[in-house]
């Protein structure tokens, strides 16, 4: 059975109306992470499928946990390749059902590993405009929007039109002329930036973190690329701990993990 969300979530506010009641399954404390937002087609291209993966798992390993609507095609390859510990699904239905039941089994252990959230109560079924309230709240939640792929008409070109409301860097795949009509479209525009590294891209939130470091409140933290003054006052004498250990570099007053 889903909760009842009581904390607000300031990363909302960018939305047109803050959502009235959140519900939730799982891991609230994914919500304090660097979080990055993936939506496209449900039909990918190969192609876009290796590289959806392949971003997300990158991100993951710098800490940086995934929002996606847990769809078919790019959004459930994007939580995969995340791992659902390390991933945030926005559902347009009650929890209680694990929608779309091809995803089940995902959705499951996403609730286990990982958080589910919705803005409808337990029995609501998907409805068309649910998935537009879907939208906006997967697009809220991440610190920029990334598309894999899709066309000109579709509902992750609507993800597109929040994320230019809410001021949000957009990313998308450099994509085959006459394919993925709507991100080349935004790279002809210059509303987006393409990933032509996937490593590199990734680096913008560190390197990838060893199996020796200890993934807990401070390296989360550090993620954002927090001042020296806010960090210090957070966890005090920890951050001359971690940049002697070499974990961060301490420059022009920002903290950076290395």
């Amino acid at each position: 059975m889903s909760q009842i969300l009581s904390s607000p979530i300031p990363a909302l506010n960018a939305m047109k109306k803050y959502p009235s009641e959140l519900f939730y399954k799982g891991n609230l404390d994914l919500l304090e992470r660097p979080k990055v937002s993936i939506v496209g087609t449900r039909r990918p291209s190969i192609y876009t499928q290796n590289f959806t993966y392949n971003i997300a798992k990158a991100l993951a390993k710098r800490g940086v946990c995934i929002v996606s609507g847990v769809a078919m095609g790019v959004d459930a390859i994007a939580h995969s390749g995340a791992g659902t510990g390390n991933t945030i699904a926005v559902v347009a239905n009650g929890l209680n059902l694990r929608y779309p039941a091809i995803n089940k089994e995902l959705i499951e252990s996403i609730e286990n590993n990982g958080l589910m959230l919705s803005q409808f109560n337990d029995g609501f079924r998907a409805t068309g405009w649910s998935f537009v309230v879907r939208n906006e709240l997967v697009v809220a939640l991440g610190d920029m929007l990334i598309v894999t792929e899709a066309e000109l008409n579709s509902g992750s070109m609507r993800s597109v039109e929040y994320a230019l409301k809410m001021g949000k860097e957009i990313f998308v795949l450099p994509q085959r002329l006459n394919e993925s009509s709507g991100t080349n479209s935004l790279l002809r525009e210059g509303k987006a930036t393409a990933i032509v590294d996937v490593e590199l891209f990734a680096s913008r939130f560190g390197q990838a973190a060893s199996s020796d470091i200890q993934k807990d409140d401070f390296f989360y933290f550090c993620q954002a690329l927090p001042t020296f003054d806010d960090t210090v006052a957070k966890f005090g004498d920890r951050v001359y701990e971690a940049e002697l250990e070499g974990m961060v570099t301490i420059h022009n007053g920002i903290v950076r993990l290395q």
